[in-house]
């Protein structure tokens, strides 16, 4: 008889297995069987809770994606008002997001976003709400220049993750927030 919870416990687990194993590869040349010795169960085991490595490693990027959502609601709660920019600009870049294993799992998922669809819907969800979220925030202070500014600012934020992955010596979370904050400054002022 299974034991009550184990299901959520291991899924969790490999979830955890996937993000460290593609963090420490830095590439999807991961295997299943690689993922589960990193979780401590089988292959089989593996295999039964997610069908393949590509699902495995679209349920680690849908924890990795509710994890940074939860930041910014967070963030945006307590940001003071005319602050929204700035929340989400924290919240996306904060130390949380930005260790090396979640960083290679963010890059990997961009390049499985390209041939598997549901990988696909995710990115563009992900993509689609920080724009929302940013056009929301940009609007009273930018008016008709916050949807433009919403873009760069989304592709800022991608681009430092990519440099942090990519660089060894990419900034750190601190420099980056400072960098993207700046630009910001500077697009407002």
């Amino acid at each position: 008889m299974p034991k009550t919870g184990a299901e959520a416990s291991r899924k969790a687990a490999l979830v955890d297995a996937a993000i460290a194993v593609v963090g420490r590869s830095g590439t999807q040349d991961v295997t299943v069987a690689g993922i589960a010795r990193e979780a401590g169960m089988s292959p089989a085991l593996a295999h039964h809770y997610f069908g393949s490595k590509s699902q495995m490693l679209v349920a680690a990027m849908r924890h990795i994606l509710a994890v940074y959502g939860a930041g910014v609601r967070a963030a945006l709660a307590e940001a003071a008002p005319g602050r929204r920019a700035e929340a989400i600009i924290a919240a996306s870049l904060d130390g949380t997001h930005f260790d090396r294993d979640t960083v290679a799992a963010w890059l990997n998922f961009y390049a499985l976003a390209l041939t598997e669809p549901e990988a696909g819907r995710l990115l563009s969800i992900y993509h689609r709400r920080l724009r929302s979220n940013l056009v929301h925030a940009l609007r009273p202070r930018a008016g008709d220049q916050a949807p433009r500014l919403a873009e760069t600012l989304g592709a800022l934020i991608d681009g430092v993750y990519l440099r942090a992955v990519l660089d060894q010596r990419g900034p750190e979370p601190a420099r980056a927030h400072r960098m993207v904050q700046r630009w910001l400054e500077d697009a407002l002022g």
